[in-house]
């Protein structure tokens, strides 16, 4: 599939470096669809050992190269303290290129550390 697609982003636990178990792939062209879902949807033949089995789905609302790139480019993974591999990415012609720069600062992203207590709330004073 070299050259056939344009964008791509994993999106990636900070604290772990894993991979969350799903990405975001736009083929340049509908015509690639067919092949790629076949070849993808059920592929299970991991490098690595692993019981996981991939799936194909249609992502929404998110559809085509601009849709993706507004969604991400003033988002928190585009600050300058991520790291550049936690980024999605752009290619033209299979060669990556530059990202489009945000048209506001993006903010920070909140990274919750394990056994901050996220999602359980504590009153002041105890």
């Amino acid at each position: 599939f070299a050259g056939l697609y344009d964008f791509l982003y994993l999106p990636i636990d900070f604290n772990s470096g894993a991979c969350l178990g799903y990405a975001f792939v736009n083929l340049v062209d509908p015509s690639h669809v067919e092949r790629f879902w076949r070849t993808f949807d059920g592929f299970s033949r991991w490098t690595l050992p692993s019981r996981k089995v991939c799936r194909v789905s249609w992502s929404g609302p998110h559809q085509g190269l601009e849709a993706h790139i507004g969604r991400y480019r003033n988002s928190p993974v585009m600050h300058p303290t991520v790291p550049d591999e936690f980024k999605p990415v752009l290619f033209a012609q299979g060669c990556r290129v530059a990202f489009p720069g945000p048209s506001k600062a993006p903010r920070a992203p909140r990274i919750r550390r394990r056994g901050d207590g996220a999602g359980r709330h504590r009153k002041a004073g105890r």
